[in-house]
């Protein structure tokens, strides 16, 4: 059975994905196409309802919770770390400031949006927001992936995604930023089992993240390598990205209490209530 499964081109996908991709892990009778894309665009597709499993920002799956279940595994969050707010050095920021975001569907752009109300967002592909601030398109912009590692000496840090977080959760939660999510549609049986070898080719690449860093540096699938590599899958892809904890199901339903606070949502969600029920496998087996 062919399975679509779309992922962004950062790291951290890349690395949680690719074990499967290196046939490291059993996929019984599935084959999974893969397919990279920017987590935006990925974001705006979930919504069409173009590929079978998806990565998404978790501050838009309320809007697509209707067609796809949410997955336990391959989660990215933030803990004192996440995406940063950014600008010229030394320069001051009025309250209508120009902010570049990578996309409106994004949750680091949801929360910003949240923090500076009367800031003006302009959104872009996330690889051209450093060179925005630096040229003057935009007063500051929110750095994501990769780049919050390493960018232009000439600029600063305004703001931690991180930071803002807090004072909005009001707890010490972890920041949740992205995970992925199965198409309604497929059979729970199958999704099930989708499920447990996506969490099975997380859980073989952090057994095997020596070499499997080796290979993606070797066959260029990656952006950034060495201490960098590793620096950043530690914080986004290590052995607690292979399947949500209830300290990360806390964080993201008070993510998804203050979207529905402010009037993003409709209501506040549960997370709960929207991953597959693998309780199913121990009914069939009655």
């Amino acid at each position: 059975m062919k399975i679509q499964l779309a992922h962004s081109p950062d790291a951290d996908d890349i690395f949680m994905y690719y074990a499967i991709k290196f046939g490291w892990v059993d996929t019984l009778d599935y084959t999974f196409d893969n397919v990279a894309l920017d987590i935006e665009t990925l974001n705006v597709e979930a919504m069409k309802g173009t590929f079978d499993v998806s990565a998404v920002s978790f501050g838009m799956y309320p809007l697509i919770r209707e067609d796809y279940a949410l997955l336990r595994t391959a989660v990215s969050f933030g803990e004192g770390y996440g995406p940063k707010l950014i600008k010229p050095r030394g320069k001051r920021l009025r309250r209508n400031f120009k902010v570049a975001l990578s996309g409106r569907y994004t949750t680091n752009a949801m929360l910003v949006r949240l923090y500076y109300p009367q800031a003006r967002p302009v959104y872009m592909n996330f690889l051209e927001i450093e060179g925005a601030v630096l040229g003057g398109e935009v007063d500051a912009g929110v750095l994501i992936h990769e780049s919050i590692l390493d960018f232009d000496e000439r600029l600063e840090v305004e703001k931690e995604v991180w930071d803002i977080w807090t004072e909005l959760a009001g707890e010490g939660l972890p920041l949740p930023l992205g995970g992925m999510a199965l198409r309604r549609s497929l059979p729970l049986n199958r999704a099930i089992e989708i499920e447990r070898i996506l969490t099975d080719g997380v859980r073989v690449a952090n057994e095997r993240k020596e070499e499997l860093c080796r290979l993606l540096e070797e066959k260029k699938l990656v952006r950034i390598s060495d201490e960098m590599l590793e620096r950043y899958l530690n914080m986004y892809a290590s052995e607690e990205s292979a399947e949500l904890s209830e300290l990360q199901l806390r964080a993201l339903d008070r993510l998804y209490r203050i979207g529905h606070e402010h009037g993003i949502w409709d209501c506040p969600i549960k997370a709960e209530e929207y991953l597959i029920p693998r309780e199913y496998d121990e009914w069939r087996s009655l």
